[in-house]
């Protein structure tokens, strides 16, 4: 496992951020940790990046304890936190050659960094003369820059217009192919984009954590849109078998929620057939993960 973490907690005071979390990532997987302000997201990235110690429980990246084992874990790990810490008065590459030391990597490893993030435009500029866009390929690149086996990113696109999302969804999902990411953001398409799983977490525990596919089943049931050739009440709607909630969509239209173990479309021609009426339309609408994230953490 690239990431394990068992029964983690994590106290400020008497108020528990993080409460008995535990999770497993495999090597290679690019995982969405989603959930809503002031769940716990960042300070489970700043634990298992060696940033703060956690209170209880254990933590281990590539097989190293994140506590007793700090400084080798930060050679395995790049990270972006969340407002991504840059020294505004030095030049590009004069950081990229400064983190590049830390490291002990090769300036020719931070000539090929910056052409791969597309900085080579921007690399003789100071860092406070830059678009928030290419201070993100910055902090990007200084993640990636010694090459490390996990790369956790905290809110990577934060303020970027929609040109500098693509391009940065797309380093990511690059760097993705042969590293484990964990990734956390608010933007659900991004998720949907870059990650196969998500793992989220309301109020420091974790409430769901499966593949984003089952996640959807799972919360929402399947849901389908129908429309009759006439007009019924949601009350007669809601006696077809399996159905959990109604929507009136307009027109003789309806969005139908059924339950996940019940083949719902059954029941609707059913339900046509002894009310004398035809089904003109029946299809099936995928549930947007935003849906499955708002049922989980309201």
């Amino acid at each position: 496992m690239s990431i394990e973490v068992s029964k983690l907690t994590k106290l400020y005071g008497e108020q528990k951020a993080l409460d008995e979390v535990s999770f497993e990532i495999k090597k290679g997987e690019i995982v969405g940790f989603l959930g809503p302000n002031g769940a716990g997201k960042s300070t489970m990235m700043k634990i298992l990046t060696g940033y703060i110690p956690q209170s209880e429980g254990q933590a281990k990246l590539c097989g190293l304890n994140v506590e007793s084992e700090s400084i080798a874990v930060r050679e395995k790990v790049g990270y972006l936190p969340e407002h991504n810490p840059l020294y505004l008065e030095m030049y590009v590459k004069e950081y990229l050659n400064f983190m590049a030391g830390i490291h002990s990597v090769s300036k020719e490893q931070v000539d090929a960094m910056i052409t791969k993030v597309g900085l080579e435009p921007e690399k003789h500029k100071k860092l406070g003369q830059l678009s928030k866009g290419y201070r993100q390929r910055v902090g990007l690149a200084a993640a990636l820059l010694h090459e490390p086996e996990v790369l956790i990113l905290d809110e990577p696109t934060t303020g970027l217009d929609v040109n500098q999302l693509v391009e940065i969804r797309q380093l990511i999902k690059e760097a993705g192919a042969n590293k484990t990411v964990m990734l956390s953001t608010h933007i659900m398409q991004e998720v949907e984009y870059l990650c196969d799983r998500v793992i989220i977490i309301n109020k420091g525990k974790i409430v769901a954590d499966r593949p984003i596919a089952d996640l959807k089943e799972l919360t929402l049931g399947t849901v389908y849109q129908v429309e009759f050739d006439k007009e019924f009440s949601k009350s007669a709607l809601r006696k077809i078998n399996g159905i959990k909630h109604v929507e009136e969509l307009g027109a003789n239209k309806w969005l139908l929620e059924g339950r996940p173990d019940i083949d719902l479309r059954t029941g609707v021609f059913e339900f046509a057939v002894e009310q004398g009426a035809a089904v003109l339309e029946i299809q099936k609408r995928a549930a947007s993960l935003e849906e499955v994230f708002k049922k989980l953490t309201n």
